[in-house]
């Protein structure tokens, strides 16, 4: 019997892994990455004088992308997704840093010293949301200044 109910875990586990790997219908269609966004967005920053101007997103869209749903967690108060959707600026920072690191190096260290900022703050036990959202505000700003090459 101590022999029978391994197996029978095991055989359950198979059956709904196996069940699920027969699901025809795919939750969500692979997508190729685009050239265009499909959207696009407008951040505003205040400065200290208090007037305001439009962040164009259109350099960088993957970065600004990540960084506008990041904000969006953090004034949530939802810091493990906002660490969840942060994580993803590694993978679309890699594929644009290198340029960037050789046509804007002072953009680059920028974007590096806030990145790892957020990541730092992110990954404590009680991130400070005021600390996030500049931090993440700055490398909006950054970001938005590098032009595209």
């Amino acid at each position: 019997m101590a022999r029978f109910n391994p197996i029978l875990v095991l055989s359950a586990v198979t059956l709904v892994a196996l069940a699920g790997c027969g699901d025809n219908q795919a939750s969500t269609p692979p997508t190729a990455p685009s050239a265009v966004p499909t959207a696009t967005t407008t951040t505003t920053t205040t400065t200290t004088s208090g007037s305001e101007k439009p962040v164009s997103p259109a350099s960088y869209p993957e970065l600004m992308s990540v960084v506008t749903n990041t904000k969006t967690a953090v004034e949530a108060g939802d810091f493990v997704k906002a660490k969840t959707e942060f994580d993803k600026f590694e993978t679309s920072w890699k594929q644009v840093e290198d340029g960037i690191k050789a046509k804007e190096p002072k953009n680059y260290e920028a974007v590096e010293d806030t990145t790892e900022k957020v990541t730092d703050e992110l990954k404590k036990a009680q991130p400070s949301k005021d600390l996030v959202l500049a931090q993440l505000q700055s490398l909006e700003k950054t970001i938005a200044s590098i032009p595209k090459s």
